[in-house]
């Protein structure tokens, strides 16, 4: 019996691994729809098809640039937080240099070297600025996270959109900080959450406990996923609820 032969017999007499094995295929037939709808997206605007980005892996994936492209390109925001510097922060800021003329950019970043080298590959605008927070292990929920150490010090003010794919994830309530933003959310805040990863349960607490601030603050709020082969969630304000069905 030939390798490949053996294997799929072994798949077959093996329900729950054939099971995995029709989820994996499954998440990356997903992901290739997704990579056409993405390029099918930004069609006509040459600065984005020649912007070279490493979509995946420790990236956001198509479905979160498609996303990201629609809400830059319909919604306009003016001032946007970016949690973790890297091909996110690449396609921001040249949606700055080309068409969001008057809008702001802050990146937050755990790591100089890596900034130094990302700097020597790609210029941001000189609108998209890069704090420092070096990276801390705190205590939540009895649980041992990775955490932005002084974010509350080092970031002020309001933003209309916020990317969360910083710092490096943690097994639970992983990417905490956003929760220091949603905790000064005003009964009539205006906002639009990127949550990436959210097929981890690290993130899943977290968006959890997302949900249960808005919730106690009674701020009305619309979610929306979106799957390939990882999972994006939207969180949004009554202005922006379109943005959960792109």
């Amino acid at each position: 019996m030939s390798k490949i032969k053996l294997l799929f017999s072994k798949i077959i007499k093996d329900p729950i691994r054939n099971l995995k094995l029709n989820n994996i295929i499954l998440s990356q037939s997903k992901e290739l729809e997704w990579a056409h709808i993405y390029h099918d997206s930004i069609r006509g605007k040459e600065w984005l098809e020649k912007l070279p980005l490493n979509v995946g892996r420790w990236a956001g994936n198509y479905s979160f640039f498609y996303v990201l492209n629609r809400i830059l390109a319909d919604y306009k925001p003016s001032r946007i937080l970016d949690l973790g510097l890297g091909e996110s922060s690449k396609f921001v800021s040249t949606y700055l240099e080309n068409y969001l003329l008057n809008s702001t950019h802050v990146i937050v970043e755990q790591d100089e070297i890596w900034l130094s080298q990302f700097n020597d590959r790609f210029e941001l605008s000189n609108r998209s600025s890069v704090v420092i927070c070096p990276m801390e292990k705190i205590e939540i929920n009895k649980f041992e996270i990775n955490s932005y150490k002084n974010i509350n010090e080092k970031i002020n003010g309001k933003f209309d959109l916020y990317i969360i794919d910083g710092p490096f994830g943690s097994d639970r309530y992983s990417r905490y900080d956003i929760l220091n933003f949603v905790e000064k959310f005003e009964e009539n805040e205006e906002f639009i959450i990127m949550m990436d990863d959210t097929n981890r349960l690290g993130e899943q607490d977290t968006l959890k406990d997302i949900l249960i601030n808005l919730k106690k603050k009674q701020i009305n709020y619309f979610t929306g996923n979106y799957v390939g082969n990882k999972t994006l969630t939207i969180i949004a304000s009554n202005k922006y609820k379109f943005v959960t069905s792109l």
